[in-house]
């Protein structure tokens, strides 16, 4: 089954719902329209060979589940999942009476604090990433190896350039031999023979040149080559990150100032508040009651620093909480799949 035959197979449907920052009550203006769902599999599809876990539009703001999948991740308190279970009634388009037999209680165990906690650090990562790549930013012509190249000279060192410039050398008439047991450390050479320093500038190491008789050395030259690893590393995602990062939101970050990506400091606040929730009410809830916070906290309205110290006192306080909650260790699994096969077996009858 694809994303189209299920729209235009709407009788697989078991559940259509609005998610995203409308059913969190945590949507703006500019916010966009986000439908997750469960769908069943047509009888004879279902005991085919090609079982299809989850359809999706093109812009991934469309996902349906397979009532197994769905299950599956419910049993592993999924946040999504768990979400989606638990949708505010107001925005639920579609249940089909099926769903009645799934109650959010007999999922809810200690895993939530894994996983909704889990998540919130990912989101935590992206805006500390995101705070890194806007105070190193790299210039668009890349270095070359030759910027990691460093000479002997006087009690200390100087950059190859440097050293090439004052000796009025060119690179590509230099050359190298390896200084045993002298971990990236070579001997340059002189002469119009040699085959150079680097190949191009496009090259990722030194090359070493068969030496004619009695060229002497000219210096000792080292090449930082742990330092040249990390810079193409993270020029490569510093890069990839500008060709594909959402503009709307940068720019929103560029604006407030404080250098993170506040939308996912919001997010992580709000996966740490449903993960406390869990533990004190054994309940998901969906809609936010603290909306104003919430958003105060996308507004850029806080220091990275401060909000750091704010996630800190969360996690520190889980244990607490999930050990005094009287939740499961986890779902009971054998009596999720024998709900599983109810359902299947009262749809398809």
């Amino acid at each position: 089954m694809t994303f189209e035959e299920l729209i235009q197979s709407p009788r697989q449907l078991l559940l259509k719902c609005i998610s995203g920052s409308n059913a969190y009550n945590l949507a703006l203006p500019t916010s966009d329209m986000d439908l997750k769902g469960i769908f069943i599999l047509p009888k004879q599809e279902f005991y085919g060979l090609n079982y299809t876990p989850q359809v999706n539009n093109n812009s991934n703001d469309e996902v349906f589940f397979e009532i197994g999948r769905f299950i599956e991740l419910l049993c592993k308190n999924n946040p999504n999942i768990l979400e989606l279970l638990n949708t505010p009634t107001h925005c639920v388009l579609f249940k089909h009476p099926v769903m009645a037999r799934i109650q959010p209680r007999d999922f809810l165990s200690k895993l939530c604090q894994e996983t909704f906690a889990g998540y919130a650090k990912t989101q935590i990562k992206k805006a500390s990433g995101l705070n890194k790549k806007i105070n190193k930013t790299f210039e668009k012509a890349r270095k070359t190896v030759l910027d990691f190249c460093y000479v002997v000279h006087s009690n200390g060192s100087m950059t190859l350039a440097a050293w090439l410039l004052e000796n009025q050398l060119q690179q590509e008439a230099c050359g190298l031999t390896a200084i045993p047991n002298f971990r990236d450390g070579y001997l340059i050479y002189h002469h119009p023979q040699l085959r150079g320093i680097v190949s191009g500038d496009q090259a990722n190491e030194v090359q070493l040149s068969s030496i004619p008789k009695g060229v002497e050395p000219l210096a000792v030259m080292t090449f930082n080559k742990d330092a040249w690893s990390v810079y193409c590393r993270e020029y490569l995602e510093y890069w990839q990150w500008v060709e594909n990062r959402n503009e709307q939101r940068y720019q929103g970050t560029l604006a407030h100032g404080k250098n993170y990506d506040a939308k996912n400091m919001m997010h992580t606040f709000r996966l740490l508040s449903m993960a406390e929730e869990i533990a004190r009410y054994q309940e998901v809830r969906v809609h936010r009651s603290d909306r104003e916070a919430l958003l105060k906290i996308r507004s850029g309205a806080y220091e990275y620093t401060e909000l750091m110290d704010l996630i800190n006192a969360k996690l520190d306080n889980m244990d607490a909480l999930y050990a005094a909650s009287g939740l499961p260790e986890a779902p009971d699994y054998r009596r999720a799949e024998h709900l599983l096969i109810q359902i299947r077996e009262e749809f398809y009858q």
